[in-house]
């Protein structure tokens, strides 16, 4: 890791200064670093070699493009990208918090106030991805962090850029799996927790 870390810092070395790892998923890892043009933290996520390739750079750009065009309260904005060695990265804003999920985990579930103030903001969200003819196609607990208690929904690198593809995934009446989001339990007289 501190090898990866080393050779990262020197790709990035007019730019960005790693300090440490955030985070590990399948395709990438997030790294905690300072922009040195303008000190101050962001996160850069990194793909994995094996995933950059299978991506390919035209594809990487292309989706970054789409990304890049996202202006929103709740939506968390792309700042730069680029490729280091074989690794292709893009840099976000730093966000103190937490996903979703771990506060789901760790608290277990959310107040109904709570959950519907959250689903606003990532509704409100993804309603102006729309708008700007950009599908997620990959909201999930993992994608949205919580900052200051509002909800900044991420990782639209997995995204179509056509009105087409959002008519497509709505037109054909195809039902969207989703969990409820109240708990069974809190549709009696008891206390309503989302679930």
């Amino acid at each position: 890791m501190l090898e990866r870390i080393r050779l990262l810092n020197e790709g990035l070395a007019d730019r960005y200064h790693i300090e440490r790892e955030l985070g590990v998923g399948g395709m990438a890892t997030v790294y905690l670093a300072t922009d040195l043009r303008h000190d101050r933290p962001v996160a850069v996520k990194v793909f994995h070699p094996e995933v950059a390739s299978s991506i390919g750079n035209e594809r990487f750009l292309r989706e970054i493009q789409i990304t890049a065009r996202l202006n929103h309260p709740h939506i968390l904005t792309l700042i730069d990208s680029g490729q280091v060695g074989e690794s292709l990265y893009y840099v976000l804003p730093y966000v103190e918090g937490e996903s979703l999920r771990e506060k789901i985990e760790r608290d277990g579930r959310l107040e109904v106030e709570e959950a519907l103030s959250l689903m606003d903001q990532i509704c409100s969200a993804i309603q102006y991805a729309h708008e700007q003819e950009i599908l997620h196609r990959d909201i999930k607990p993992e994608n949205v962090l919580l900052h200051r208690g509002e909800a900044m929904v991420s990782d639209f690198r997995d995204c179509r850029g056509s009105r087409r593809g959002v008519r497509r995934a709505t037109d054909r009446g195809r039902d969207v799996p989703r969990k409820p989001l109240l708990h069974e339990s809190g549709a009696g007289g008891g206390q309503r927790r989302a679930g």
